[in-house]
């Protein structure tokens, strides 16, 4: 707000910078600018975003091991990737389970990109024990991981831990007892959601962008390009 009048005030007569404003011109411009933002209420919308916008910038940059390089977060594709995605996802989530796939479209198809899991519990206990059990999998049989995390994924509806048993003993992988460090990291993965401003699942850190929610392939695969585009370019 205090910005915005400041703004006001340059525009609205040069004169005025010569000398203080009187209680009456100060009145007068909160005045314009209630009518300014009554009228236009996106202008507040435009800032809000611009500010979350910049607030996650400094907290991807602040965070950049935690996000890109935890070993305990599981990870696919290549090594020393131009471009890592951070998907925050959950096993429990609708629109996880559809735009999970597509994420590994995009690693597959595109040889210069990764792609890393923050696995978050925002929907219930079975959340928990389904990220646990999935990361303490990654932590003991890496290799194992990948299957695993994509029956966990099929599963329509609410995970159990029947259904979770069950993806386990589906998959061949070898079963495990949810680990300490599991927990440690959806700690740690709920402190970074909380500090990119993440409210919901799935939210994808694309380069410098955090796409919230599931986006078909066609508007995935652009936002990739162009960030990709950003790198080579330097």
């Amino acid at each position: 707000m205090k910005t915005l009048l400041i703004l006001l005030m340059l525009t609205i007569s040069p004169v005025w910078a010569a000398a203080p404003f009187t209680a009456e011109q100060e009145a007068r411009i909160k005045t314009l600018i209630r009518e300014t933002l009554v009228a236009n209420p996106e202008i507040l919308a435009e800032a809000a975003n611009a500010w979350q916008q910049q607030a996650s910038n400094q907290v991807l940059k602040q965070q950049e091991r935690n996000l890109f390089n935890d070993p305990a977060s599981p990870r696919l594709g290549a090594k020393n990737a131009k471009l890592t995605l951070v998907v925050f996802t959950d096993y429990n989530c609708p629109y996880c389970k559809q735009f999970d796939p597509l994420l590994e479209k995009i690693v597959k198809q595109y040889p210069e990109v990764a792609l890393v899991l923050k696995l978050v519990p925002f929907k219930g206990e079975s959340s928990i024990g389904s990220a646990r059990v999935a990361l303490t999998t990654w932590q003991q049989h890496p290799e194992q991981f990948w299957p695993l995390h994509e029956r966990l994924m099929a599963k329509k509806g609410f995970h159990d831990n029947a259904s979770i048993a069950a993806a386990q003993q589906k998959t061949g992988v070898t079963p495990v007892a949810p680990s300490e460090q599991s927990m440690k990291t959806l700690r740690s993965n709920m402190q970074l959601a909380e500090q990119l401003g993440v409210q919901g699942t799935p939210a994808t850190v694309i380069g410098d962008q955090i796409l919230p929610g599931a986006v078909s392939y066609g508007d995935l695969e652009e936002l990739v390009k162009q960030q990709l585009a950003k790198v080579k370019n330097g």
